[in-house]
């Protein structure tokens, strides 16, 4: 019976290439890790298209956005009072009341005062008004 020879890697190929993928692991990391105020105010804007979008079809079931004392809950909980949707969807419009990156409530008023209704995040300081990655993200903002 032929030998026959078992192939591996020896511990300095391995080493070789942990070396390669923590050089990697140091290039491309900081780029990454730098920048995650960006990264949450783009789930911001993503967020907001989509509960835009679900205000938009409560609107076409029921003729009317929800008022603000109603707020985002209407989307998830039928409502119990004035003005109360007749053709509410019994599935809802979403799953949950949406929370921004930063952990607070999306804020929604109606009628708005920047359009139709406003639907906004105070972001990073959760005050009104701020700057660069502190800036509130609403329906309103044009995309910068």
């Amino acid at each position: 019976m032929p030998k026959v020879q078992q192939a591996g890697f020896t511990l300095i190929e391995i080493m070789v290439v942990v070396v390669i993928l923590g050089i990697l692991a140091a290039m491309v990391a900081p780029n990454i890790l730098s920048r995650p105020g960006q990264a949450k105010v783009t789930v911001a804007r993503s967020d907001i298209d989509a509960i835009a979008q679900a205000l938009e079809l409560y609107r076409l079931d029921n003729g009317f956005y929800p008022s603000t004392d109603q707020g985002l809950q209407a989307l998830v909980q039928k409502p119990d009072f004035a003005p109360e949707p007749k053709r509410w969807n019994p599935e809802g419009y979403l799953k949950q009341t949406p929370i921004d990156p930063w952990g607070n409530a999306y804020l929604y008023l109606y009628p708005g005062n920047k359009g139709t209704y406003d639907l906004y995040s105070l972001a990073g300081d959760a005050r009104e008004g701020g700057e660069d990655l502190n800036a509130d993200i609403g329906n309103w903002a044009s995309d910068s």
